[in-house]
């Protein structure tokens, strides 16, 4: 009876230790070396907030997902170009999130654009606002340390 006990016992180890195995391997690895998402990684994020920000269907979001894998591709390009100034670059984004909207024009339906288009415009706000409070914090430290 004891050895049936101990027989059953390491079965379930045993059997834990496989499901456990199994599960860790079918993880999706979306992190590259240096722990950031990998590019399909951040495509695959950014076009599932898209899709459930403004409904997209299957066939859309594929298509959408080929977008944004390819604008994250050439993003990372032009931010590991050392040569290039932060103007160059500012300039370069700004070119890619134009292509991204013109090539989004051709998946969306016009209602989906204008909600995909005011979402944009909406981060873009927060975010000039999000900068300014940060300048104004800056200068007011600035204007203290001089006193």
């Amino acid at each position: 009876m004891q050895f049936f006990s101990i027989y059953t016992q390491l079965l379930r180890i045993c059997l834990l230790a496989v499901i456990t195995t199994t599960a860790f391997a079918q993880t999706k690895d979306t992190t590259d070396i240096k722990g950031r998402w990998s590019v399909e990684g951040r495509a695959d994020k950014i076009t599932d907030k898209i899709s459930h920000k403004i409904g997209l269907n299957k066939e859309q979001a594929k298509k959408t997902y080929v977008i944004n894998e390819d604008i994250v591709r050439r993003r990372d390009a032009v931010k590991s170009n050392p040569s290039l100034t932060q103007k160059e670059r500012m300039t370069q984004f700004k070119a890619l999130d134009s292509e991204r909207s013109q090539r989004f024009k051709t998946v969306f339906t016009a209602t989906q654009y204008k909600k995909w288009n005011d979402w944009e415009m909406n981060k873009k706000e927060h975010l000039e606002q999000k900068m300014e409070k940060k300048r104004l914090k800056k200068q007011t430290r600035n204007a203290t340390q001089q006193q």
